[in-house]
């Protein structure tokens, strides 16, 4: 599928463009922020934590789909963006305030942000491997398999390379308007909270358009088990009937030979 075939798909389908915006708002979201290798050079052990992060929630991931089901997975990604989201740029809007209270721990509120914004990327790559990636697949499940093919095709030409490319874009558009990124901070702010609400409202979109769809395949298999199912009916009577009649005709056969036998023969 070209690009323009793509994003006519995309607005035709409400399941796949709903769909789609998750991909694009993990994408803008992870890239709004600076890498934390940016801030210092103690993030040399950020791939390790990554990795045992992971791990750590590909253990759990089981857990949460077989208790709390898809809705609840495919929130967890957004939420924890959210979460640090909200930690970082309060730190670095109001930093002054929260210097006291932070001196008392041996930082100041831009070590406290490299902190929050490593322990974002963190949590977000994990949980993006170990939940969001297997909700995005998941959620092509129920799909038929025309809908499946054209909707991952269409995903996969406009919104990976939008979300990718989505972050780096608003921050070099911020950069150019305001002066520096620091003169922008507010306002990607404001952008993270705005992308991450609509992801959120997405998500919770999807999953009642995933509950469905899937109740409605779960229907259509009871109705294929009990349609191959072929009802036994037993004749009782005519069983009877039959026992009966074997029973008759060997009484008339007992009788007859007991009546040759009686009978004398005439030499």
């Amino acid at each position: 599928m070209g690009t323009m075939e793509s994003l006519k798909f995309l607005v035709s389908s409400r399941y796949i463009r709903d769909l789609a915006t998750l991909v694009v708002a993990y994408g803008i979201s992870i890239n709004l922020f600076p890498s934390p290798n940016e801030y210092s050079s103690f993030m040399g052990d950020f791939s390790t934590a990554t990795g045992i992060a992971t791990f750590t929630m590909m253990l759990l991931s089981q857990f949460i789909f077989d208790k709390y089901g898809w809705g609840v997975a495919a929130k967890i990604t957004p939420t924890v963006l959210l979460l640090t989201g909200v930690g970082f740029f309060s730190l670095i809007l109001f930093g002054d305030p929260l210097g006291p209270a932070l001196a008392e721990f041996g930082m100041t509120p831009l070590l406290a942000a490299v902190y929050v914004g490593a322990m974002q990327n963190i949590f977000s790559k994990s949980a993006k491997y170990s939940l969001f990636d297997p909700c995005k697949e998941m959620a092509y499940i129920p799909l038929d398999e025309d809908t499946k093919v054209k909707g991952k095709a269409a995903i996969d030409v406009v919104c990976n390379p939008l979300g990718k490319s989505g972050g780096a874009l608003i921050q070099q558009f911020m950069i150019l308007t305001f002066g520096s990124l620091a003169n922008s901070t507010p306002y990607l702010g404001g952008i993270l909270l705005m992308i991450v609400f609509t992801w959120l409202s997405a998500a919770k979109s999807l999953d009642t358009q995933f509950t469905a769809l899937r109740r409605e395949e779960e229907l259509e298999k009871e109705m294929e088990r009990d349609a191959v199912k072929i009802p036994v009916v037993s004749e009782p009577r005519n069983d009877s009937v039959a026992n009966s009649s074997l029973l008759n005709a060997a009484s008339d056969d007992s009788t007859g030979s007991s009546s040759d036998t009686s009978t004398p023969r005439n030499i």
